[in-house]
């Protein structure tokens, strides 16, 4: 265990740099770009084509999307195949990389394309009161999203099957059963192809909802920790934390987008990055560069209440199971396998941690288990 412990801190060393080398090389470009005036100069060259607007901008959004990408190519391939094959865990072939990649371009522009193309058009037939007809649009993207992500999407990248019929499946669908939880299936995510990590979700919306469990899951815990694992997505569903963060998320859209609908009119956001005139397109981009400060604050918020959910979630299968020792015992073989940090420094939990460190996690169930078992 000393030697794992070593490994785990030796890891968050290696991921925490190569952070900070990412986040530097990108700043670089960013204001390499900005200074060079790319920005105007890119927003000209493609008017120069006599497009429609609409066109003009949603070529502004692809290539700077396109150069985006095109640049993290060599970060996930250093943190693939270096970083995470050093400390055993990718299982990633180039070739599923490669075909990882190309699935994960044409979901994005099958996704975004539309969206992006709403938007923009929304801004031009409504310009006084786009940000309002906008939040519509990204509410309704942001639902469908919810139910039709992890039906059609995820089956892109990995293979579904049903889970053998056998103790752990009786488990799963008894515990289901038991807890009043419509679960209409149980199926086994080929995730060992990718990595070694491991997960579990669910899919499925109204009545029929099914737990996908990663197959390296399954190799590492025995039957009452899948279920303890399982009944801790069963309280995510539970409790809606899943509705509750995507209406939060809603909310943070529509005070974003009525911030962009006073910058996209005010000429200096433009001139501060060399650009001839309002543009839209132009001004989504610019708008985004210059709101990640927000955006950073809000997160840490958003942080903060996963980490409650999180706590939630645990309560709720330590109480429906009634073996929280389960619980912990699966916490603790997943932190052990992840490499994670067992005793990160509270402020950095408060900065970045979307889940409890594990030391608190064990606490807050043991706690639970010792007031309900006093007399």
């Amino acid at each position: 265990e000393a030697d794992r412990y070593r490994d785990a801190l030796r890891y968050t060393r290696e991921r925490t740099r190569f952070g900070w080398v990412s986040t530097a090389v990108s700043t670089f470009l960013f204001l390499g770009f900005w200074s060079a005036g790319g920005f105007g100069a890119l927003d000209r060259w493609l008017r120069s084509f006599g497009w429609p607007d609409l066109a003009t901008g949603l070529g502004y959004l692809g290539v700077l999307a396109a150069v985006g990408g095109l640049l993290t190519v060599p970060f996930d391939l250093y943190s693939t195949f270096v970083i995470e094959q050093r400390f055993g865990f990718n299982r990633t072939s180039v070739r599923t990389w490669v075909l990882d990649r190309i699935k994960g371009l044409a979901v994005a522009v099958a996704l975004g394309l539309p969206l992006a193309s709403g938007l923009l058009g929304l801004f031009a037939t409504f310009p006084g009161s786009a940000w309002v007809w906008c939040w519509g649009l990204v509410t309704a993207f942001t639902l469908l999203a919810q139910l039709v992500f992890p039906a059609v999407v995820l089956p892109l990248f990995y293979r579904f099957a049903p889970l053998d019929d056998g103790p752990l499946r009786q488990a799963l669908l008894g515990y289901a059963a038991a807890v009043g939880f419509p679960l209409d299936g149980v199926f086994v995510v080929d995730g060992s192809r990718r990595s070694t990590k491991a997960n579990a979700f669910f899919t499925g919306a109204g009545r029929s909802k099914r737990i996908a469990l990663f197959d390296t899951l399954v190799e590492r815990l025995d039957v009452p920790q899948l279920v303890a694992v399982t009944a801790h997505e069963v309280g995510h569903f539970r409790r809606r934390h899943l509705w509750i963060g995507a209406g939060l998320g809603v909310l943070q859209a529509g005070v974003m987008l009525a911030l962009l609908q006073v910058f996209v009119t005010h000429q200096g956001l433009f001139f501060a990055f060399s650009v001839d005139g309002p543009s839209v397109a132009v001004g989504l981009v610019l708008f985004g560069l210059l709101a990640s400060p927000i955006d950073g604050v809000l997160t840490i918020g958003a942080n903060a209440l996963t980490r409650r959910f999180e706590f939630e979630a645990d309560r709720f299968a330590a109480e429906t199971t009634g073996d929280p020792e389960a619980l912990i015992a699966a916490l603790v073989a997943l932190a052990r396998d992840h490499l994670a940090q067992l005793n990160p420094h509270p402020l950095l939990v408060f900065l970045e941690y979307s889940h409890p460190p594990l030391g608190e996690r064990i606490g807050a169930l043991r706690s639970r288990s010792a007031r309900v078992a006093e007399p």
